[in-house]
């Protein structure tokens, strides 16, 4: 799995290449815990993303608790698979997809 940061004043764009899952998922946890102050608005760009697991889901699920407390929070551009798991999930309803 790559990161790519990108912020703009207290706007957060993390971009996700490769697989989210139970070995991975502790890297954006990490970076989620450490880039978010001062962030009112924070996006995941999921377009590279391949697959998401339950581990993936809990890290999205941990920022998105985070940024209701401090701004708003979407996750743009997730292919058909992805896009499936947040639907069996319930996560469509959850996070703010675009």
């Amino acid at each position: 799995m790559n990161i790519k940061e990108t912020k703009n004043g207290t706007a957060l764009t993390l971009e996700i290449e490769g697989r989210l899952e139970t070995t991975t998922a502790p890297e954006l946890d990490n970076v989620i815990k450490t880039k978010l102050e001062g962030v009112t608005s924070l996006t995941f760009d999921i377009s590279r993303l391949e697959y998401i697991s339950s581990a993936g889901l809990r890290v999205l699920l941990t920022a998105q608790k985070v940024m209701n407390r401090q701004g708003e929070m979407k996750v743009i551009g997730a292919n058909e698979i992805v896009q499936e798991i947040f639907d069996i999930t319930g996560f469509s309803d959850i996070l703010t997809l675009a």
